[in-house]
């Protein structure tokens, strides 16, 4: 027993002052020096006695430090791969769990977007970055400068459910050097049928939190804000900081509120809805000709008319569908492929999909010279 106790005892000092790899060393030569021994008196006809059940527990000893050893060096190289400042930022309200949205952005949350600007675009790519945008810098539409131009971008984007989950991910892996997202709602089991980002470890968790920390692990060249709140009308101070909002929230109210406040603060507007089997996505910019969204639909739809997913359901795949769409529009927005002529957007049209029927269409959609919200606004093209 005392011969017991000071083996542990010594195997301790060893691991804390050499290290578990060291220990392991020792250990594992400990257990063969034991194997040997018992198969020379094996081949002399001895048989095995109790006392040599040392030799198997110095083996699973050697096997445990070993182990330990390897992941501590795994973790090791984690932390020595981890960039500078890659991490997050969670702006969260003080006092209630669900607090209601407030008239405008706080400074403090407001300097917490500004102060986590991205890159210079002029800058070159890292080599990493070159290594893990290579298919983007492939393509002629996009190239290099376009890769820069993402790297130097600032999308909002508001609700991380069922269309920001796909937008969110492909933002982020894209390289969209700083993306704030905002929604004042928790992870419900009802929730992982269609929002791929979160797990069920995840649930009762506010989701932006969930999802920014899902964000930083796929890619630490990109910026994440986490707002646990809802944006309304009076958020024009917030929106302004950045070059595109995605909005992907599912009520009426929240998409006249978010549209109020882009086009108060003139910055574009990119919005997804989806029901059942159905879904569309449009640019909304007035500021540079566009109608907003209020020109669209003005007035809210009657009661019973648009049925929420919760009520009327959705097919799981839908906003993946429809939130890839979002993210491919908006990549090609921020990389500015519709200016360059390689390409068109989806500004000033209304892209709509039946999944049902596997057919889409696009449509033009006017903008009203009487719209309440942006009638009276001038276009930068003089519209």
């Amino acid at each position: 027993m005392l011969w017991t106790l000071l083996l542990v005892v010594a195997g301790i000092v060893v691991a804390r002052r050499f290290g578990a790899g060291v220990l392991a060393a020792i250990l594992a030569a400990i257990w063969l020096a034991g194997v040997a021994g018992l198969w020379q008196r094996h081949q002399g006809g001895q048989g095995l006695m109790p006392s040599d059940l040392w030799v198997p527990a110095v083996g699973l000893a050697a096997l445990g430090a070993g182990y330990a050893a390897l992941i501590g060096r795994l973790r090791r190289r984690a932390r020595e791969q981890q960039p500078a400042g890659a991490g997050l930022t969670v702006a969260r309200p003080r006092g209630r769990a669900e607090p209601p949205a407030p008239p405008t952005v706080s400074p403090v949350q407001a300097a917490s977007v500004r102060e986590a600007m991205p890159a210079d675009p002029a800058q070159p790519l890292s080599d990493a970055e070159l290594d893990r945008y290579a298919r983007h810098i492939v393509l002629r539409e996009l190239g290099g400068a376009g890769q820069r131009r993402l790297r130097a971008s600032r999308v909002l984007v508001v609700g991380a459910g069922g269309l920001g989950a796909p937008v969110l991910m492909y933002l982020a892996a894209a390289g969209v050097g700083r993306i704030t997202v905002a929604d004042d709602d928790t992870v419900g089991l009802s929730n992982l049928q269609r929002q791929v980002i979160f797990s069920t470890a995840d649930i009762g968790r506010p989701k932006v939190e969930a999802a920014a920390q899902v964000l930083n692990r796929l890619n630490p060249h990109v910026g994440v804000t986490a707002l646990v709140r809802r944006i309304g009308a009076g958020d024009a101070e917030l929106v302004a900081d950045h070059d595109l909002v995605i909005d992907g929230t599912d009520s009426f109210a929240s998409r006249q509120a978010v549209n109020a406040a882009c086009v108060a603060a003139g910055v574009p507007l990119l919005a997804g809805s989806i029901a059942q089997w159905e879904g569309q996505v449009a640019l909304y910019d007035p500021a540079r000709g566009a109608p907003c969204l209020a020109c669209v639909f003005p007035e809210p739809p009657a009661p019973g008319l648009a049925l929420s997913c919760a009520e009327a359901g959705v097919v799981g795949a839908l906003p993946g569908v429809v939130g890839g769409l979002m993210a491919l529009e908006a990549i090609k927005e921020l990389a500015r492929i519709p200016e360059s002529g390689a390409g068109a957007g989806l500004r000033g049209r209304m892209l709509i999909l039946d999944g049902l029927w596997g057919d889409t269409r696009s449509v033009r959609i006017p903008r009203r010279a009487d719209c309440p919200v942006c009638g009276g606004e001038h276009s930068i093209n003089g519209a």
